[in-house]
């Protein structure tokens, strides 16, 4: 049976996306652990599969329209994949139990979330600052740099499913500052396909994607985008991305605290019991 408050969920997440360009992965994420106290392992891997799914639409409206600049997905994913692969292979590895997984997770989701918040608050200021000394970088630095950032950008959405939305954004900006604004999101969700889809099944072999959930998901964001995008020029866009910054912090400190509540009951726990 589909739960409708799933459905919901999945349409106001598509909705948001739709309006701020912003990835799912740091509204949808967080979502599942806090409101409906999906394990943060199986939210990571299901979301990262659903953002896949939602993001190939956009990725081919933009190849059509000619607005992804191909050489920075390509050295973006060239840096992504191989660090999403051999994040996912140390997480294997690891073999980590469900309590030390979470841990890992939420703290690595907490500082994806403060990241993404900042560069949405600040990425004019960050833009104005630095956009000059970007501009006299050759094509030979400007390769290795956006494969830099690939690597980065790999590591980080492979445990979090956050940061390949606004922090992918915020950095293909800075490189590359001659490209119009189209080709820089276009970009963006193209090179957020491969490395989403590679993470998540990476994810699915490790035991950590609900299936089911992913498509409830998908059942209420499909239109939620639809009819956020087509609300996108109706809005403010600073008054959209300081209401969604705000949000993602308050999101960050709940996780954060939650993590801090739960660490200081373990302790207590392991010290009850060895004193027993």
């Amino acid at each position: 049976m589909i739960d409708p408050l799933y459905v919901a969920s999945g349409f106001g997440v598509g909705l948001l996306v739709g309006m701020t360009g912003v990835g799912g992965g740091s509204l949808m994420t967080p979502l599942l652990i806090l409101l409906f106290g999906v394990h943060p392992s199986t939210a990571v891997g299901t979301d990262l599969l659903y953002a896949a799914a939602t993001k190939t639409g956009g990725s081919l409206v933009h190849g059509l329209a000619r607005s992804v600049h191909w050489p920075a997905v390509t050295r973006l994913a060239s840096g992504s994949i191989p660090a999403s692969m051999v994040t996912l292979l140390v997480l294997w590895q690891l073999d980590l139990n469900a309590e030390s997984a979470r841990s890992l997770v939420n703290l690595v989701l907490c500082f994806a979330l403060f990241l993404t918040a900042t560069s949405l608050i600040f990425r004019r200021a960050i833009m104005d600052r630095y956009r000059r000394r970007m501009e006299l970088l050759d094509d030979v630095t400007t390769a290795r740099a956006t494969v830099v950032v690939g690597v980065a950008l790999g590591v980080l959405v492979s445990i979090s499913s956050v940061g390949a939305g606004a922090v992918g954004v915020t950095a293909l900006l800075l490189l590359y500052p001659r490209l119009p604004m189209v080709n820089i999101v276009g970009s963006d969700i193209a090179h957020a396909v491969p490395l989403t889809l590679v993470a998540g099944i990476g994810h699915w072999a490790l035991g950590s994607v609900d299936w089911a959930l992913m498509g409830v998901l998908l059942i209420g964001s499909l239109p939620g985008i639809v009819i956020g995008s087509y609300c996108a020029v109706r809005v403010p866009e600073t008054v959209l991305r300081l209401v969604l910054a705000s949000v993602l912090v308050l999101v960050a400190c709940k996780l954060g605290f939650n993590e801090l509540h739960f660490s200081r009951e373990s302790i207590a726990a392991v010290t009850g019991s060895t004193a027993h």
